[in-house]
């Protein structure tokens, strides 16, 4: 299966910026960039207007960030205009940001609660997640979702952690229906 577009774009990125040992300062110009590009709505209306052409798109990209952010970067902006993948740019950027958190072993995290956490009770949440990962730091995202009940529900990437007593009610529930399937299989 060919890799999706914001791989192998985020891959090169990742590339050129580990070749010059320049991950943390790429990674600091993407973020500016997807930030303008997001505050600035105008822009993705006129790069993804058909009727304005690619060379046009590309001149005003580089109008616009030549000088101000690497040659790398405006050259992969550039490259994704070209090949009519400017829809894909954040979803680009996304990929490669997660790629040097990764690199630099930083985790992200989604704890969701029933209530408000207090500081102490989040940096306790924040200190196990060090001591039981690899990560050597965390960007901590909270949620209060009143739906749990109680516990926590905790994602780091793909991996979720769920003690919350919506969840132990759901599994007590399905396990008590189950006893009562195979008592009523045994009453003659």
């Amino acid at each position: 299966m060919a890799k999706q577009v914001s791989a192998v774009y985020g891959d090169a990125l990742f590339a050129a910026g580990s070749e010059d040992n320049r991950l943390n300062e790429l990674s600091e110009e993407v973020r500016v960039v997807s930030q303008a590009m997001l505050e600035n709505p105008d822009l993705s209306k006129i790069m993804n207007h058909p009727k304005i052409d690619k060379e046009e798109k590309i001149k005003m990209i580089e109008d616009i960030f030549s000088g101000h952010v690497s040659g790398e970067l405006t050259g992969l902006m550039c490259l994704l205009v070209e090949k009519g993948h400017y829809k894909d740019m954040q979803k680009v950027f996304a990929y490669f940001t997660a790629k040097v958190k990764e690199y630099n072993h930083i985790g992200t995290a989604y704890v969701t609660s029933a209530v408000e956490l207090s500081d102490s009770q989040k940096e306790n949440i924040e200190k196990r997640l060090l001591e039981t990962t690899a990560y050597v730091q965390f960007e901590m995202h909270y949620n209060v979702d009143a739906a749990i009940i109680g516990g926590l529900i905790i994602r780091i990437g793909d991996r979720v952690v769920d003690s919350s007593v919506k969840t132990k009610l759901a599994r007590l529930t399905r396990e008590l229906s189950q006893i009562q399937l195979k008592a009523g299989e045994c009453a003659p």
